[in-house]
């Protein structure tokens, strides 16, 4: 699809210029990780972690300077971020763009309370799946073999991606999906958005053990035999990797990176990103040993 063509369908009178354009499969934010990708920029020290993926760019003249037009395309507005969002929320009406539909699949090993919520579009439920009572799952979610969900799980809704639009605030429709590797486990009352974008999941590794009242936002990737304990908030698109610890009460921050085996501990307010097999305390989070040290000097009075 070509970005002008929508632009002209869906937002009618909106003026723009077109800087060498290039045929795109989907929006996506600048790092995104699908091929043909249109994105937005509206200051040029975003520049620098435009994905050889973005083939176009909503921008501005300034940034638009700062561009290879031979890789990147670019569509000139004066509000980038309002037209990407707008055009995004207005393209639920674009075949190309929105996922298709499908009846839902449910493994007939798969154990489901008659009192949970299953959409009947686009779920597919793998082999002896758990579903206990009053769990939603929405449409456009893949729950693996062995999966249990406790009574009150939420999967796959609408994740909190809000765009101030002057003296109003518009919510940006979510597309995405979410992913459930087998044999995951939540406890009561968690929830997990689904994506922003059609061509994302929201995804949790194989063995990953999620406790109650648990907040995982839109896109977050978690890796295989993650332990995540009660109250733990994750902000859209964290990317956790493996064997990882997540303390009580921990809250980590949209966009973090955090390293294969590394421990979150109790409390924590993650606001950098993690290594790999680094353990963290705080708010906001600093090496745990540093952490200590800090603590020990403030207690003595030193």
């Amino acid at each position: 699809m070509y970005i002008s063509e929508c632009l002209s369908r869906y937002i009618p009178g909106l003026e723009y210029r077109v800087l060498e354009e290039k045929e795109v499969v989907s929006l996506g934010f600048l790092n995104a990780e699908a091929d043909k990708v249109c994105s937005f920029a509206a200051e040029k020290k975003y520049v620098s972690i435009l994905s050889e993926n973005i083939k176009m760019l909503i921008t501005s003249d300034e940034v638009a300077k700062t561009i290879n037009l031979n890789k990147t395309g670019c569509i000139i507005v004066d509000d980038p971020k309002q037209t990407f969002f707008a055009l995004h929320n207005k393209m639920r009406e674009e075949n190309q763009y929105v996922r298709g539909k499908k009846n839902t699949y449910i493994d007939p090993t798969a154990q489901i309370s008659p009192q949970a919520f299953i959409a009947d579009k686009n779920v597919v439920i793998g082999p002896h799946v758990i579903i206990e009572p009053f769990v939603t799952v929405y449409e456009n979610s893949t729950i693996d073999d062995g999966c249990v969900l406790r009574s009150g799980c939420r999967i796959g809704g609408v994740g909190f991606q809000e765009n101030r639009n002057g003296d109003t605030i518009e919510t940006v429709e979510h597309f995405g999906g979410v992913h459930l590797h087998a044999h995951v486990e939540m406890q009561n009352n968690s929830c997990i958005d689904r994506a922003l974008f059609p061509w994302e999941d929201t995804e949790v590794g194989e063995y990953t053990k999620i406790d109650s009242l648990v907040q995982i936002g839109h896109a977050v990737k978690i890796g295989r035999a993650c332990l995540i304990t009660a109250n733990v908030t994750f902000g859209g698109r964290v990317n956790a990797g493996s064997n990882v610890w997540f303390g009580l009460n921990s809250t980590i921050r949209n966009g973090i990176i955090i390293g294969d085996n590394a421990r979150i501990n109790m409390g924590s307010v993650v606001v950098y990103d993690v290594k790999e097999n680094e353990s963290v305390s705080g708010n906001y989070a600093i090496p745990h040993q540093k952490f200590l040290y800090n603590q020990l000097h403030m207690l003595s009075g030193n």
